[in-house]
């Protein structure tokens, strides 16, 4: 069911006009917008992330590799998933691979900034894509799996996410998380996505678990480059501070493939069993088990 975001009433109706109220939501860009207050960003927005982001997910090991993992673990947890949802769906580079891991599911993708949504139309063009606040997500019981890949290190209310999670599954319905890891990692280039926080080890699995969600999976990754990560870091807290903070995405090319290959030993080491006790970044998937009254 959708909720008005004017009223919050709820409705099976395909379109957003609401019958209660009359709200009709705004379309900036192209685009249905339910916050159409945030579309445009603020003063720590950085449009030209998107741009950026989009020429370089496809060739790089850390997003090639965390979507090898995002799609092993939602067909190990939710192999029947028909209605899935991604909060901060950003260019679409994890919706296209869900996309094609379940091409017969409905995919809506959403993202708080409008200029980001062309770029994963046009990777998904299936979807339907919206602008949206996470901390108000407009659905009651309607999803099978909610997906939010680095999207809540930048959110300070990151529990009323959870809640809003919560609301919008179905009953018995997912969600699957990755985050960035361990506070003594933070860089510029945390500063520079935004981020209000990296993640202490369990700080993740303790507000899911208040949320009203039972935890299945919880594990590390980027753990056997953890030393190269941290190398990483201390050379760009020793550079100067207008340094590019995007550089270590740029690899030369046999590098890159190094790191593709650790990270495919690592994704078989958790495919085996194997929980990660550290590293750069953490995945965690949960299932809804408190009933929203």
């Amino acid at each position: 069911m959708k909720r008005c975001p004017n009223c919050a009433a709820t409705s099976t109706a395909v379109d957003w006009t609401c019958q209660v109220c009359g709200y009709i939501p705004a379309r900036v860009e192209g685009f249905l917008a339910l916050a159409p207050e945030l579309a445009q960003g603020g003063a720590a927005f950085q449009p030209g992330a998107y741009a950026e982001l989009a020429a370089l997910e496809s060739g790089n090991f850390w997003f090639r590799a965390r979507n090898q993992l995002i799609v092993w673990a939602l067909r190990r947890h939710f192999p029947q998933m028909q209605r899935y949802l991604e909060i901060g769906c950003g260019t679409g580079y994890v919706l296209a691979g869900v996309a094609e891991a379940y091409p017969q599911s409905v995919l809506t993708g959403s993202e708080v900034f409008s200029v980001g949504l062309p770029f994963a139309a046009r990777r998904v063009a299936k979807a339907e894509l919206l602008q949206m606040d996470a901390r108000d997500i407009p659905y009651v019981e309607e999803f099978d799996v909610i997906g939010a890949f680095d999207v809540l290190e930048h959110i300070e209310e990151d529990e009323v996410v959870l809640a809003e999670m919560l609301r919008a599954l179905r009953p018995g319905g997912g969600i699957i998380l990755t985050v960035p890891q361990h506070p003594w990692l933070w860089s510029r280039q945390d500063e520079y996505a935004c981020h209000v926080r990296r993640y202490r080890v369990g700080e993740l699995r303790d507000k899911v678990q208040r949320a009203g969600f039972r935890v299945e999976l919880g594990t590390s990754f980027v753990s056997l480059l953890l030393p190269a990560m941290l190398v990483s870091r201390m050379v760009q807290r020793r550079t100067l501070p207008d340094s590019d903070p995007m550089a270590e995405l740029r690899l030369p090319a046999w590098l890159n493939r190094t790191f593709e290959m650790v990270m495919g030993m690592e994704r078989w080491l958790i495919q085996s069993g194997v929980r990660l006790p550290a590293g750069g970044s953490l995945l965690l998937i949960a299932r809804k088990y408190k009933v929203i009254e």
